[in-house]
């Protein structure tokens, strides 16, 4: 099983890691939790990390792909454009979407608040 972000509870005991499925051809998101974006981050062109996750960005789109940094909690991230990997169950539901974030950086778009459960950026090509 591959985590896609670390949390820990207020002990410091690590909680349970996402779980993944191979990725399809369309994206979906299902919407599980939320929380609000400040208007500073829309304004900044930049979107919130879910609270407490420090969170893997890998080389690709997918959780095959290695680990190249852990982000802090309490993020923001700039997403330069948008593709389909493998699904991912994430704080804010399940979605093959993944956020470009960086050359060659990654995040799940499962745990990042971008207020919308689709494509909010171009597809990268």
């Amino acid at each position: 099983m591959s985590t896609e972000h670390i949390e820990t509870t207020g002990n410091g005991t690590a909680e349970q890691p996402a779980t993944t499925t191979p990725a399809t051809a369309t994206p979906t998101t299902t919407l599980s939790a939320t929380t609000p974006q400040t208007a500073a981050a829309v304004a900044a062109g930049t979107y919130p990390v879910a609270p407490g996750v420090r969170l893997n960005v890998r080389s690709g789109p997918g959780t095959g792909y290695a680990i190249v940094r852990v982000l802090p909690e309490g993020i923001n991230v700039s997403i330069s454009c948008q593709t389909p990997g493998t699904t991912v169950s994430g704080y804010y539901g399940t979605s093959n979407i993944w956020d470009k974030i960086g050359n060659g950086e990654y995040v799940s778009d499962t745990y990042v608040h971008t207020g919308s459960d689709g494509y909010v950026a171009p597809r990268c090509g």
